[in-house]
Parts: C-alpha cells; sequence; structure tokens
C-alpha cells in the first residue's frame, strides 16, 4: 500500500499522536503525498493536520503543532513513497549489465532517480528527466544532489551512456549551480576513453561551477567476466592508474592554493592498482566521498591509530579477518599493528578472490558469501570472522540491511553454519573495530 509505515521511531511525534505501523497516510494539510519530496516538504509547517487510513480503512485527520525543522519520526515501507524511476541509458561500463543470471531482481534494477540521491545518496545521470523534474529539484531546494557525469564532453557523453539526450548535463548542471543547487560530481574513469586529456577538460569544466559542485571523484571502471557481447574496455594497470595520478596531480595542487582543496579526489583503487600511498588526511578533509571508495585506506590507519589505546591489553581471543585483493595488505598491517600491542589477540587476514564476478574484481565489497565458505571451508579459523559492512551493500535495494544478504543471496547465518564460526560485522570504515575486538575477547587467565 502506498506510503503505508513501516516503522514509528521511539520518543516521536509519529508516537505520541498514536500513529501505528500499517496506517498510510495519506495528505498533509491537504495536499497529496505522492512521494518523499512533498513529505519533507510538507511537514516543515508547524501546523499540520495530517490525513490517515487506519488498517481497517477508517479516515482520520490529526492536528497538531510542532518545530519547523522536527521530523515526524515515520519510515515508510517504500522509502521514496512511489515507483522509483529506472535508467534508460545504456552506459558502456554498466556494472549491472556486467551480472549473471539468477541473481535477486532488485540488483538488476537500474534506478536514476533524482530523490535517491538525496535521499541515499545514488548517482543520477540527469538523462531521464524533463524540465519539470529539474524545476521540482529547484522548487523544492533538493540538495545535495549526486550526478555521474563521467564526461563533458557533448559527443563523447552521448557515446559513453549511448542515449543522444545525455549531452546537455553541463548545461543542467549550469542550471542548478545557478539556483543554489549543491551538487556532488562523479566520473568512471574508462581508460582511452574518458580519461587522460578528456578527464582534465571535465574537471577544468566542473570546477567552473564550483562552490555549487562541491567535489568530483573518479574511480576505475569496473569490470567482470560476465561481459559477452559488451563494450571492449580495459582496465587499469600499475603504469596507467599511476599515469592518471601524476595527470590530475598539478590541478589539485593548483585547486588547494585556490580553495584549500584539491575538488577532484581519486578513488584508493588507482593508489593500490599503481602501487603508491595515499594523499594526507588533511587531504580527504572529512572523508566525504568515502561511499566512493576515496579515503577509506587513509581513514582505517587514522581510527586504528586512535582507538589502539582503547584495546584491553589483558584480554585474549581470535579472529580472522575477511577482505578482498585491494585491500589485504592495508588489512594485514592494520592485524599486525593490534597484535603488537597485545600478542594474546590472534588475527589471521584471509585474502578471498573474486571467483563469482571475476578476479579482476577485488574489492571487499563485491565479494559473496558463496566464495568465502569455498575457499574457507577446512581452513583453520579464529573464535569469530571479521566482515566489512559494505559486503553487503548490495545495489537497489530500498529498506532494511537488518537481513545482511550477500550478493549471492547466502546470509550471514547460511556462512555462520557452514563454517561453524560466528560472524562479526564492523563498519566498513574501520571506526568500530577496536570496540568489536574489547567486546568479543576475554580477560585472559
Amino acid at each position: 500500500m502506498k506510503n503505508q509505515i513501516a516503522k514509528i521511531l521511539p520518543g516521536s511525534i509519529a508516537e505520541e499522536i498514536e500513529l501505528e505501523v500499517g496506517d498510510r497516510l495519506i495528505s498533509i494539510n491537504g495536499n497529496k503525498v505522492i512521494d518523499i519530496i512533498d513529505y519533507k516538504f510538507l511537514i516543515t509547517d508547524e501546523l499540520l493536520i495530517i490525513e490517515i487510513e487506519k488498517i481497517d480503512g477508517e479516515i482520520i485527520e490529526i492536528e497538531f503543532e510542532k518545530d519547523y525543522d522536527e521530523d515526524l519520526g515515520i519510515q515508510f515501507v517504500d522509502a521514496i513513497l512511489d515507483r522509483p524511476k529506472s535508467c534508460h541509458n545504456k552506459c558502456i561500463f554498466c556494472f549491472i549489465d556486467q551480472l549473471p543470471d539468477g541473481m535477486r531482481d532488485t540488483l538488476y534494477f537500474k534506478d536514476d532517480d533524482s530523490r535517491l540521491s538525496f535521499f541515499q545518496g545514488n548517482f543520477v545521470t540527469l538523462t531521464n528527466m524533463k524540465e519539470e523534474d529539474i524545476d521540482r529539484i529547484i522548487r523544492y531546494k533538493i540538495s545535495p544532489i549526486n550526478v555521474s557525469v563521467h564526461t563533458t564532453d557533448v559527443e563523447l557523453r552521448k557515446i559513453m551512456l549511448n542515449n543522444k539526450f545525455a549531452g546537455n548535463v553541463y548545461d543542467r548542471l549550469k542550471r542548478l549551480a545557478k539556483a543554489g543547487i549543491k551538487i556532488n560530481c562523479q566520473v568512471v574513469a574508462c581508460p582511452g576513453i574518458n580519461n587522460g586529456v578528456e578527464l582534465i577538460k571535465t574537471i577544468e569544466d566542473l570546477y567552473k561551477l564550483y562552490p555549487s559542485i562541491e567535489n568530483l571523484a573518479v574511480v576505475p571502471v569496473g569490470v567482470t567476466k560476465f561481459r559477452e557481447g559488451l563494450f571492449n574496455l580495459t582496465l587499469y594497470d600499475k603504469k596507467t592508474a599511476a599515469e592518471e595520478i601524476e595527470s590530475v596531480k598539478e590541478l589539485q595542487e593548483k585547486y588547494i592554493r585556490e580553495i584549500d582543496s584539491p575538488f577532484i579526489r581519486l578513488s584508493d583503487e588507482f593508489y593500490v592498482v599503481a602501487n603508491i600511498d595515499v594523499p594526507c588526511e588533511k587531504f580527504y578533509d572529512g572523508y566525504s566521498q568515502l561511499e566512493d571508495g576515496i579515503g577509506m585506506i587513509r581513514l582505517l590507519r587514522s581510527v586504528t591509530d586512535e582507538d589502539i589505546v582503547k584495546l584491553k591489553l589483558n584480554n585474549e581471543g581470535s579472529f580472522t579477518f575477511i577482505t578482498g585483493h585491494s585491500a589485504y595488505a592495508e588489512i594485514l598491517k592494520v592485524a599486525e599493528k593490534i597484535t603488537a600491542c597485545n600478542n594474546k589477540i590472534n588475527i589471521d587476514v584471509k585474502e578471498i578472490a573474486n571467483v563469482f564476478f571475476g578476479e579482476t574484481i577485488t574489492v571487499a565489497g563485491l565479494l559473496t558469501g558463496n566464495d568465502i565458505i569455498k575457499q574457507l571451508t577446512g581452513e583453520k579459523l579464529g573464535e569469530y570472522l571479521m566482515l566489512p559492512s559494505n559486503m553487503f551493500k548490495s545495489g537497489y535495494e530500498l529498506g532494511s540491511n537488518e537481513q545482511r544478504i550477500f550478493l549471492d543471496n547466502v546470509t550471514v547465518s547460511d556462512l555462520e553454519k557452514s563454517l561453524n564460526t560466528k560472524v562479526l560485522i564492523c563498519d566498513y570504515s574501520g571506526e568500530d573495530l577496536i570496540n568489536i575486538i574489547n567486546q568479543n575477547s576475554r580477560e585472559a587467565k
């Protein structure tokens, strides 16, 4: 049922006015609630009359006062209260086109919805939007939004997105910037296509719209083994990744002098592939681009150094850390740092090869449950397996992540049963790692 309430937050206005799970929100101050944008805009009034349909079909009105910026404390069954808008592009690098058959239906859905950009951080291309959609973003001040740019070259963008309407992105970005909308941008860099000189041009074009465009993230294209019949793409190697790092360095230094920020940052994967150390902590300016894999290594080092003093030095226990090829060396250093402080804590780090998608996919976030099970069966494991939370962030899926399901439908419970070991889930940034070790170790005898 559209606009159905899934959860009432404790101590909230919704609880106080006795809304219930299963109730359906119809209108606010006489205005129909079409989607989450309407809801967020309409609840800013201080005097509200909401129309509710109860589970038994009874329609009631509730009038109440609230502070201007006070939320009602409602979570809905569908996060955006509407059917999400699908993507009409056919991008040459689209990861969803590289998925095998037999996965969950939701993983094959390509969203391109500005509402998901605002509320869940998803990136949109702006190609699937009408002018009235742009008007609505401006009218409701939906900000920030995340935009997949890839290139500002009109003809090249049409080719990369396989969409004849894709060339107007820069005009739309200028319009949004003029209206005061904050924008985060992303480029998926494909060697030989939109990198090098083309990437420099894109960076310089987007920088002209600073500070409305707050930053630009560049991530390398990912290629799975399921690319039969798709555009031929080349992966970065040590040489080309190092060249890309060097290529943007001059611009980064220029922007740091001008705005005290590099503006454009490359994901950690570039540095790992190039075997070059990541930049310093100040370079990442609060780590606002972590979801793009930018600054994760530096943040992990930082939080480990900061939290290591909290490690209980008289505790003992054994843990097995699970990761992919990209992060293996870094996770190994973290493990060594912890055991150097307390040698009664035993940590083994296991690098899992991505057989499911192909070994060209090296990030931990795309590992599957079956690959972990197959590669660890028969191995001597610790009392606990430690997994990063981003292994369970699986593409377009609205709603709760409480089930903890891998991309291949294996659950945490399945993993525990197969390996006869308890699973612990750590924040992918490592910010709760020491605390989890303390909680799941015991005082040495």
